[in-house]
């Protein structure tokens, strides 16, 4: 059984897609960001950066103690590793994946994430700021859209936990100032991914807890 450290937010949804497609049994813990249950000493011992997601995993591959992972790439890599799905094994494409994986969490999350801070949430307007992230964030979605006209899915043909890792951050688009009319692959990508049924109910789940 996995405890997942949550909160509805992108980086949140990321580990409740993993766990519904891999079908993993997992509790939400719900961690009330607004009222600073990120802060609490029970919750910075198993993620000292103070933020969601985290997970405890209560019977790892080793037969030991529970082991707590935070962070929302470590924890994708090693549900990926522990299960054996969505990462490939083979050299090439787990490569591939891997620094895509690395490519969302170090870009694709903190740019768009930024570009939210600055055109919906900054106590006042900070012009050079939404522009900048702006043309950061059409500059990210024209890399991903390159990479997706070669492929079905962003590391190759197989979905992965790159493509989990991106498509949360995708979802909120139109807050991002985003039309996915420009950027064809990626809209054609985003959509296969939201009719999965794993991701319907992924965001189900998330809705009732």
């Amino acid at each position: 059984m996995i405890d997942l450290y949550y909160a509805p937010t992108p980086n949140g949804h990321k580990i409740t897609l993993f766990l519904e497609e891999a079908e993993i049994p997992y509790r939400i813990q719900r961690i009330n960001i607004s009222s600073g249950d990120q802060f609490k000493p029970e919750f910075l011992a198993i993620s000292p950066n103070n933020k969601i997601p985290a997970i405890v995993d209560n019977h790892p591959v080793d037969n030991g103690a529970p082991i707590s992972v935070f962070e929302s790439g470590a924890i994708l890599q090693y549900l990926a590793d522990k299960t054996g799905k969505l990462l490939s094994q083979e050299l090439r494409e787990r490569t591939l994946t891997l620094q895509w994986l690395y490519w969302q969490v170090g870009g694709f999350g903190p740019m768009l994430g930024q570009n939210h801070h600055f055109t919906h949430f900054a106590p006042q307007p900070v012009p050079y700021a939404i522009e900048r992230y702006l043309q950061e964030t059409q500059r990210l979605y024209n890399v991903l859209n390159t990479q997706l006209e070669k492929n079905a899915y962003i590391a190759g043909e197989n979905y992965s936990i790159a493509d989990i890792a991106t498509y949360p951050w995708a979802v909120s688009h139109e807050r991002q100032r985003i039309d996915l009319a420009d950027y064809p692959a990626v809209r054609n990508w985003f959509e296969r991914i939201k009719n999965r049924p794993a991701t319907q109910k992924a965001y189900a789940v998330a809705d009732q807890k």
